[in-house]
């Protein structure tokens, strides 16, 4: 009696059902119809002869088994990308598709710099962009929805393989004419609890801000604010508060059209790293330190 196999399309539709916990969404991220995700599930259910998923009109509930089978189909749509990548690896270096997560306090800074001369350079590389948080970028990488992540550390990233691409020094932006006349680089304990701004939890830019200026107080007192750095800066602009940035968001131009003043914070931890990670033992480990190299060289 022979044994029906899943085809590698089925398991997508069924891992992604898993991830977004809605057809329409699922669909969307799988770029087909909701109608032909739900067919492909409902005919590995079919072939099975198991339920895996629970539909009602408002909810997504995965069974027992579901959620199993999940676990099981995300470790061979891993093995999967695996294969395609050991072939890849083996035609002309840095070339055909590589998907690449990079986190929002780095994407709109570097990457414009970057990716111009990269398409010039790596014609035949067709490089697939997401911007997620530091936590969901790491996520995608482990499932397999990414080949790689640009990102700062410190942040834990599980095992995965790195390569340092530049470190990143952090500045405390004032409003003009702000009272206490910042000096040319600033001390962390004058960096006042009840006016800082950052972002919400899930960026590491929040973390990285808070150990430069190594007062534990500051995590409890600090005001969250879930919106970008470009956000953060027409506060400050305001004189609603002051915030911390990264210095390539500075070059970039993200204080041109204001009159907020930057400076330094004078602490040897007020840095972050910049890096690329990949997974351990990964085909394409030969790929990943040349995009590296051309990061370093942006």
């Amino acid at each position: 009696m022979s044994t029906y196999l899943p085809t590698i399309k089925q398991l997508q539709y069924l891992v992604s059902l898993h991830e977004h916990g809605h057809f329409g969404r699922a669909a969307d991220a799988s770029f087909v119809s909701q109608s032909t995700l739900s067919a492909g599930i409902r005919e590995l259910e079919s072939l099975l002869g198991v339920t895996l998923v629970e539909r009602s009109r408002r909810v997504v509930r995965f069974t027992s088994l579901g959620e199993q089978v999940v676990a099981k189909a995300n470790r061979l749509l891993r093995e999967a990308e695996e294969l395609a990548d050991l072939v890849q690896a083996a035609g002309k270096p840095l070339s055909g598709q590589l998907r690449m997560s990079v986190i929002p306090t780095i994407a709109p800074f570097m990457l414009p710099r970057i990716l111009p001369r990269l398409k010039n350079e790596r014609p035949d590389l067709q490089l697939m962009l997401r911007e997620e948080t530091s936590q969901d970028a790491v996520e995608s990488l482990q499932h397999g929805r990414v080949d790689c992540v640009l990102l700062a550390l410190p942040f834990d990233t599980g095992e995965v393989e790195v390569e340092h691409i530049a470190d990143d020094r952090l500045f405390v932006a004032f409003p003009k004419d702000d009272p206490r006349d910042p000096p040319a680089t600033i001390p962390p304990d004058m960096i006042d609890q009840g006016r800082l701004l950052l972002l919400e939890d899930g960026h590491c830019l929040r973390d990285h801000a808070l150990a430069a200026c190594n007062r534990s107080e500051l995590r409890d007192s600090a005001s969250m604010i879930g919106t970008s750095l470009h956000t953060l800066v027409q506060l400050v602009d305001n004189d609603l508060g002051l915030t911390m940035l990264p210095e390539m968001a500075l070059n970039a131009g993200i204080l041109n059209g204001t009159e907020v003043v930057a400076r330094p914070v004078d602490s040897p931890t007020a840095k972050r790293e910049i890096v690329l990670v990949w997974r351990k033992n990964s085909p394409r480990e030969a790929d990943f330190r040349l995009l590296a190299e051309e990061l370093r060289a942006g």
